[in-house]
């Protein structure tokens, strides 16, 4: 990797933290040694890029700092055109659409020849995935997400067994078969998750709930993600 690449990536990773990223945490990620790091780190201080910090205790960037305009190597290009195809297996549609939109933009800023491989790249991505769900929408669902609101929904169980619910939304989880909401259950007392084409009504509620609630709920699902993502 070019010393410049690898100084653009540093500023990439600490940016994207949110919590101090160690050097040797930075040599692992970008293959090199920390002595390096500490050496690049250095550079980007000389160069007035704000980041704080010691070594052996890890390194912020400050808030605020703008990024240089987007270069991409060709692993990371194939990446962007592969995910953002991904996309159609979701049954979010306004997410696919949000895709192509991205996919344009990247293209007019990369050269000729990355361009060539997000235009047309060498892979292929199905388009198995989960449905479009009838009733429920997923826009106004990550709206919903975003501003803490509650959502009063019909739901029924694998039996075809409707419930009314008032349920308050955390994330949504995009797998192949299906698409879930998941949300603190009034009815339930406790936390669940809907699929989405199981939704048979769908209203966002003017209510939100409590602001200190959403802190304790996004510790619940990153706890979630965290159990899915250790080995068995």
């Amino acid at each position: 990797m070019r010393r410049a690449d690898r100084l653009f990536n540093i500023i990439a990773i600490m940016r994207a933290a949110r919590r101090p990223v160690t050097a040797a945490t930075l040599a692992a990620e970008l293959e090199v040694a920390p002595r390096t790091i500490y050496r690049d780190i250095a550079t980007l201080q000389a160069r007035h890029v704000p980041i704080e910090g010691a070594a052996g205790i890890g390194y912020v960037l400050r808030a605020g700092f703008d990024l240089p305009p987007l270069m991409f190597t060709t692993e990371e290009a194939e990446a962007i055109a592969v995910g953002a195809r991904l996309l159609r297996r979701t049954g979010d549609p306004a997410l696919q659409t949000a895709a192509n939109r991205v996919l344009s933009k990247v293209m007019g800023v990369v050269g000729d020849t990355l361009h060539a491989y997000l235009a047309d790249p060498r892979f292929f991505v199905s388009d198995h995935g989960a449905r479009v769900p009838a009733t429920a929408d997923l826009v106004a669902v990550r709206r919903a997400i975003r501003d803490a609101r509650k959502l009063r929904i019909t739901y029924a169980d694998g039996q075809g067994r409707d419930t009314a619910r008032t349920i308050w939304l955390i994330g949504v989880a995009y797998y192949v078969q299906a698409t879930l909401v998941y949300a603190w259950c009034e009815l339930r007392a406790d936390y669940r998750h809907f699929r989405a084409d199981r939704i048979t009504a769908f209203a966002v509620l003017a209510e939100c709930y409590p602001i200190e609630e959403r802190e304790r709920m996004a510790g619940w699902l990153a706890s979630r993600q965290e159990a899915a993502a250790m080995p068995i």
